[in-house]
């Protein structure tokens, strides 16, 4: 049920989590994919900036790609502590996230720093993952689609296009929480999504933009979750920390 016309990406958020010696599970996840799964799906790890150099060395003979988790909207300055999205790409990564649900509650970042960081990632040569989702007062308020409107109005910029963004839809109160959407919900939202784009950029961009799911995502709901409609994928948090479980995702697209 893939988008026509879309690979499929399978995309780890270590977040924060990982040291030298958990390049042996990203070293695995690269050797894992050198086994054929690269015919099926795409596949990224967004890993720690301390590990992010090392990462790309490891993946550089294998189909996985490094990416970044967050950027600054600058490309340098006095932001003590920050990262641009230029030094990401010169530490190799080929993507970043913003956005993430964490980003906006820990650092109460809105929908116009998202804007400015996707912006920020493509002046870099980088491919934005702009993340939007409803929290779970939100959901039981009904505002579930209201919530992904207005995110997609303010997060992404109009220049949005499949080579330079994905959209990831993560419902908030299921991230880490072991709770799953049901694959109507799942459903109902990544069409809303895709509706939302077609209001928004030109209409191949919004046919061929890929829409990630994203939250409590393991090896035993993956084919499930992955197979419904206008889900081009996941972003995968806590199970992309084990080669296996990570591995065990992207094996669904095997079945699909």
């Amino acid at each position: 049920m893939t988008t026509p016309g879309v690979r499929p990406l399978v995309a780890g958020n270590w977040k924060m989590n990982g040291t030298s010696a958990s390049l042996n599970e990203l070293r695995a996840i690269g050797h894992g994919f050198l086994g054929g799964l690269d015919s099926e799906t795409e596949a990224l790890v967004c890993v720690p900036a301390t590990l992010l150099a090392r990462a790309a060395e490891v993946l550089s003979t294998t189909p996985v790609r490094p990416g970044g988790q967050d950027c600054h909207a600058q490309a340098n300055g006095a932001h003590t502590g920050d990262i641009s999205g230029e030094m990401l790409k010169d530490a190799g990564a080929t993507h970043v996230i913003v956005g993430h649900s964490e980003r906006r509650a820990d650092h109460h970042e809105d929908d116009a720093a998202v804007h400015a960081k996707a912006e920020a990632a493509w002046r870099a040569g980088l491919v934005a993952i702009i993340c939007i989702g409803e929290t779970r007062d939100q959901r039981d308020d009904g505002e579930t689609l209201s919530v992904l409107s207005r995110q997609i109005a303010g997060s992404i910029p109009t220049a949005a296009t499949p080579a330079n963004t994905i959209v990831a839809y993560e419902p908030v109160w299921a991230i880490g929480t072991g709770l799953t959407p049901t694959a109507l919900d799942v459903a109902k939202a990544h069409a809303h999504i895709r509706a939302e784009l077609a209001g928004k950029l030109e209409a191949e961009s919004a046919r061929k933009m890929r829409i990630l799911y994203g939250g409590s995502v393991k090896p035993s709901n993956a084919v499930e979750l992955l197979s419904v409609a206008n889900v081009d994928g996941a972003l995968v948090g806590g199970a992309s920390l084990k080669a296996a479980d990570f591995l065990g995702i992207a094996e669904a697209y095997l079945s699909i």
